[in-house]
């Protein structure tokens, strides 16, 4: 695995430099020396105290700060111990899976499935499951499940897995990968248990055979551990300790599924290791995550813009950003704290949500997530000998082109009337630009709550809901 040089993405927050409703450099310049501190304590004394196994004060805990190094450290194991390392048996899994089987349905509830689902809309052809098995490079289909209880739409998958009936060949095949580091997580818990049921009806019965075509990923012990262990599945992946949920992505939660789908897991977290080193040693002002934390923090501090609109260029971004809604919203809704995230596509949702945005209330701050450079030739507008639609003028624009010129006419637009805009620019669509993102949005969430005085880990609320539910059904009395 040669490293390349990354192309960085950008952070540029000039749309947000309004006299009268934005902030000033000198403000974020204010605050950066603040910032960088923290940074620091993030990098240095609590990555410390995470790795020594010293018991971590009351006013920490939980510190789950795993994920800050992990891609540097899953990729330096590889280098040592190659395919005994934990990323090389992902890759080696990943290949048995793929000759084996050619549908993959992936189990998992939030920060377990959300992930995987980014990279796949992020990296794969939008129309990925609709593809020959030729087309897809003989990388399986994925559908997604446990995420909800939602009768029909389950029931609805279960048809599409048993419409040939008995699988026999490789393209009627399917296998689970199953992802709840606890294991008690009902929603999660609930679906393996009825696709588990049906996989084992598509072995003919064989029990052993579906053990064999289901990868867990959970933790060291806990429910899904010892039903993994029961059922006898060979090879399974851990959720790694000090690493939540939200912030799992590059681990096996999301390695896995991405390396199932033929996505360059190497390039991904490599992308995580550049924007790491710019994260530590690069100043407030020329770092992308600290300068996002300062205008975020200011914009809602000073200018009441407490709701967060994460908006991308791109439909392959959805999901990704929706990734995003919950990292920041479970990890800074605390205490009464927290902006609210929200995602929206462009230029899809300027139809729906433009309006609001640029006439009604100034609570917002609309970060929009950009692409320099398209992963397919540039369709263009074609020459008609029918022009009542008057689009022979533009014959030969690109629809690239269009799209700039959709970007630049909003943020103008949003200028002209004292709206605060900023752009994340990555380089491409690919698995280094969104190694990347994905990296820094974490930093930021991080580095945004201990200026706030908020734990960004754990997520006490959704304790709550999953306890009540479970006394509502009778589990555990």
């Amino acid at each position: 695995m040669p490293a390349t040089a990354a192309k960085t993405l950008q952070y540029d927050w000039s749309g947000s430099q309004l006299e009268k409703y934005g902030i000033r450099k000198s403000d974020v310049a204010e605050l950066g020396t603040q910032l960088e501190a923290i940074r620091d304590q993030i990098v240095g004394s609590e990555l410390e105290l995470f790795h020594s196994g010293t018991d971590v004060p009351a006013d920490r805990r939980p510190l789950d700060a795993g994920f800050v190094d992990m891609p540097e450290r899953i990729l330096a194991a590889y280098e040592q111990a190659h395919e005994a390392s934990e990323f090389g048996r992902i890759l080696a899994t990943a290949k048995r899976i793929r000759g084996e089987v050619d549908n993959v349905v992936v189990l998992g509830i939030g920060g377990s499935y959300m992930g995987a689902r980014a990279l796949m809309e992020g990296c794969c052809h939008p129309y990925h499951n609709l593809l020959t098995r030729t087309d897809r490079g003989g990388n399986p289909r994925i559908f997604f499940e446990g995420n909800n209880v939602d009768n029909d739409a389950a029931q609805g998958l279960l048809d599409v897995l048993r419409s040939r009936g008995s699988a026999t060949a490789v393209e009627d095949k399917w296998a689970i990968v199953v992802i709840s580091k606890s294991g008690g997580t009902l929603e999660t818990a609930a679906s393996f248990r009825i696709f588990f049921d049906a996989l084992v009806e598509s072995c003919g019965g064989d029990t052993d055979q579906a053990a064999r075509l289901t990868v867990p990923i959970t933790g060291d012990h806990g429910k899904l551990f010892d039903l993994a262990e029961a059922l006898g599945c060979p090879e399974q992946f851990r959720v790694p300790d000090g690493v939540g949920g939200r912030f799992s992505i590059l681990s096996a939660v999301g390695l896995l599924p991405a390396a199932l789908l033929g996505i360059d897991i190497a390039a991904l977290l490599r992308g995580a290791v550049a924007l790491n080193g710019l994260f530590q040693n690069a100043p407030s002002g020329e770092n992308p995550v600290l300068n996002f934390v300062a205008v975020c923090h200011l914009m809602e501090k000073r200018r009441g813009a407490n709701l967060r609109i994460l908006s991308v260029w791109s439909k392959s971004l959805e999901s990704v950003g929706l990734w995003y809604d919950q990292l920041l919203a479970e990890s800074l809704g605390k205490q009464e704290q927290g902006a609210t995230p929200l995602t929206v596509v462009n230029t899809r949702d300027l139809h729906s949500r433009a309006q609001q945005h640029q006439e009604g209330t100034r609570d917002k701050l609309i970060t929009n997530v950009i692409v320099e450079n398209w992963r397919r030739d540039w369709l263009k507008v074609p020459t008609s000998q029918n022009d009542q639609d008057g689009l022979n003028s533009q014959a030969g624009t690109s629809l690239p082109e269009i799209m700039t010129a959709a970007i630049n006419g909003t943020n103008q637009a949003y200028k002209e009337d004292n709206r605060c805009t900023a752009d994340i620019r990555l380089p491409a669509i690919d698995e280094s630009s969104l190694g990347q993102l994905f990296q820094m949005l974490m930093l930021a969430t991080v580095v945004e709550g201990r200026l706030i005085s908020i734990n960004p880990y754990g997520q006490p609320g959704v304790e709550a809901y999953k306890k009540n539910m479970q006394r509502n059904l009778g589990i555990g009395q």
